[in-house]
C-alpha cells in the first residue's frame, strides 16, 4: 500500500493494543500537531486508524482570582474586620474598610456577597453579624484554593458557575485525540506500506514547469482539523465609529477636531461648569504638571465667562456667587468631555465666526478618573454634536435622537429629566441593553443655556449632546461589559467574532 509520507509516519506509530495521543505521535516524528491531525483523520476515513476524542475542561483563577486567594475574599475580610470590632451590634461601613483593606471597587464586591451568603446585615450604612458563623468553611474560598493546586479536591460545579459569574475563574475545554490500529491498519503495516511522493498544493513552479501533469496530489479532507489563522480586522470600535461617523454626515453634519489636553477655560468655564463643581477637582479630572498653564486665551471672551460665572447674564441673570479664579481657568489638563471642542467652534476660535444653521460633530476620546467597572473606562470614546438654529425645541434634539439611532436598528431609546449646569431643558438618553434586558444610559443632552450661549455671541439657539461610543456598542453587539471592548480585560475571541452592520 502507498501512503503519503506523514499517513505512514502516522501509521507506524500507532498501537493496535492501545490508543496513543496524537500529541505524542507529532512530538516523536518531530512534525505539526495538526499536520499529524490531519493525516488520522485522512487514515480513518481509510479505514485504517480509529480516533478517540475526549473533551477535557480547564479551570484557572484569573488575576482578581489570584489576588483574593492570596489576601481573602472581600467579603470574608469584611466579615472578620467586622467581628474584631464587635459587630453583634453594628458598625459603620466607613469603620471597617480600613481594617479589611477594601477600597475602590472592592468594597462593592465586598457588601454585595457579604449579604449573599448570609454573613450578617447591612442597613443604614452599618454593618452587623452573625458571629456563629465559620468563614474558614467558605466554599467559595476553598474552591479558589483547590483550582490554585493547594488542595486535590475538585470544587462544586455550583461554587465554579459563582466564581465564573464572578469573574474570578475562567474554564477552558479543549479535545485531545488518540489512535488506535483498525483490524485492515494492522494489516496494511504487515503487508509493507510504500511512500507515496504526494504534492499537497498546487504552486507556480510546478505549473510553469509542467510537472503537475505528472506529480500525484494529496486528497483534500474537508472534515479535517486545520489550525486556525485570525487575520486582521478593524477593531469593533472603530468600525461602529466610523458608521456613526457615516450616519452623521449622511445627516448633514461637519466634524470638528481639537486639543485633546486643553485649558479648564475651554474644556469647563465656557461651558459655565462653575469652578468649584466637584467634576472638576483632582478627584475626576487630570492636571498636567508640564506645562501647568497657558497664556493663549482669548482675553475679551474670559472677561465675558468671568461676568456670566458671577453675575449671570441679561437683566434678570444670576451667576454663581462663588469664587472665579483665572489662573485656575488657564490650568492644562486632559478634556473630560469634548465639549470643549464645541466651546472653540462656537466662539469662532477653531472656524471663524459660523452663521445658523450649522451641525457638527465629533467622535473623539475623552478621559476622566471614574471607578472602572462594566460600563465605565478611565478613557473613553464621546460623541459630540449641536445644532446651531433659529427656535429650536426638544422635540427637534428628542426627534434627531430618534433618526439617528434607527439608523442601528435601536427604537425604543427612552428620555429621562435631568440638570446640567450649561442646559436648559436637559434630559439622559437610555437604551435597552439586547441581552441582559436592562435600560443602560447612552447619553446626556439638552439645550445650552444663555450663559453659555451669549459670552460666545451665539445669538440663536444651540441643541447639543455627548453620547457614549461604547454604550452604543454593547447596544449593537450585545457586549455586557465595557471592558470586553478595551483595556487590559478585551476579550479578543469577542473581538474576532463580533458582527457589525457597515
Amino acid at each position: 500500500m502507498k501512503l503519503p509520507r506523514t499517513q505512514a509516519a502516522v501509521l507506524e506509530a500507532a498501537s493496535a493494543t492501545e490508543t496513543r495521543p496524537i500529541a505524542e505521535i507529532a512530538d516523536e516524528t518531530d512534525e505539526n500537531r495538526t499536520t499529524i491531525t490531519r493525516a488520522a483523520f485522512e487514515l480513518e476515513e481509510s479505514g485504517l486508524l480509529d480516533i478517540v476524542e475526549e473533551t477535557t475542561e480547564s479551570v484557572s483563577l484569573t488575576t482578581e482570582g489570584e489576588r483574593y486567594d492570596e489576601h481573602g475574599l472581600p467579603e470574608i475580610r469584611l466579615y472578620r474586620a467586622a467581628v474584631e470590632r464587635g459587630a453583634e451590634g453594628s458598625v459603620p461601613i466607613g469603620e471597617l474598610l480600613g481594617p479589611a483593606d477594601l477600597d475602590g471597587p472592592a468594597v462593592e464586591i465586598a457588601l454585595s456577597n457579604f449579604a449573599r451568603k448570609g454573613y450578617g446585615e447591612i442597613e443604614n450604612g452599618a454593618v452587623s453579624v452573625d458571629s456563629g458563623l465559620d468563614p474558614d468553611s467558605d466554599a467559595e474560598a476553598a474552591a479558589l484554593s483547590e483550582i490554585a493546586g493547594e488542595t486535590d479536591d475538585a470544587p462544586p460545579g455550583s461554587v465554579l458557575d459563582q466564581l465564573e459569574r464572578r469573574d474570578l475563574v475562567a474554564r477552558e475545554e479543549s479535545t485531545a485525540r488518540s489512535v488506535a490500529l483498525t483490524d485492515d491498519g494492522v494489516t496494511a503495516l504487515m503487508e509493507g506500506v510504500e511512500i507515496a511522493d504526494t504534492v499537497g498544493q498546487l504552486t507556480p513552479e510546478l505549473l510553469t514547469s509542467g510537472e503537475w501533469q505528472t506529480v500525484d496530489f494529496a486528497e483534500y479532507n474537508v472534515a479535517a482539523d486545520a489550525e486556525t489563522i485570525h487575520g486582521g480586522r478593524t477593531h469593533v470600535l472603530r468600525r461602529i465609529a466610523d458608521r456613526v461617523k457615516r450616519v452623521l454626515v449622511g445627516m448633514g453634519f461637519e466634524e470638528m477636531d481639537g486639543p485633546h489636553a486643553d485649558a479648564d477655560f475651554w474644556i469647563n468655564d465656557a461651558l459655565f461648569m462653575p469652578q468649584d463643581h466637584p467634576a472638576r477637582t483632582h478627584w475626576d479630572r487630570f492636571a498636567l504638571s508640564d506645562p501647568e498653564h497657558t497664556d493663549d486665551l482669548p482675553e475679551e471672551l474670559v472677561d465675558r465667562v468671568r461676568s456670566a460665572h458671577r453675575n449671570g447674564v441679561g437683566e434678570q441673570g444670576d451667576g454663581y456667587h462663588s469664587p472665579w479664579d483665572e489662573d485656575f481657568s488657564r490650568e492644562l489638563a486632559l478634556r473630560g468631555h469634548t465639549t470643549n471642542l464645541s466651546m472653540r467652534y462656537l466662539a469662532g476660535e477653531a472656524e471663524g465666526d459660523l452663521e445658523p444653521p450649522q451641525r457638527y460633530f465629533s467622535i473623539e476620546k475623552v478621559y476622566r478618573n471614574d471607578t472602572l467597572d462594566a460600563t465605565h473606562l478611565l478613557e473613553f470614546f464621546q460623541i459630540e454634536g449641536w445644532v446651531m438654529a433659529e427656535e429650536l425645541s426638544v422635540r427637534d434634539l428628542m426627534g434627531t435622537f430618534t433618526e439617528f439611532y434607527e439608523q442601528f436598528g435601536i427604537t425604543d431609546v427612552q428620555f429621562k429629566p435631568h440638570y446640567n449646569p450649561y442646559t436648559e431643558p436637559s434630559f439622559e438618553l437610555f437604551g435597552r441593553h439586547p441581552t441582559t434586558g436592562e435600560l443602560i444610559e447612552i447619553g446626556n443632552s439638552g439645550l445650552f443655556r444663555p450663559e453659555v450661549l451669549e459670552p460666545l455671541g451665539v445669538e440663536c439657539d444651540v441643541m447639543a449632546w455627548g453620547l457614549a461610543l461604547e454604550r452604543l456598542a454593547m447596544l449593537i453587539t450585545g457586549a455586557e461589559d465595557i471592558r470586553d471592548l478595551h483595556g487590559t480585560l478585551t476579550d479578543l475571541d469577542f473581538l474576532r467574532t463580533a458582527e457589525v452592520t457597515l
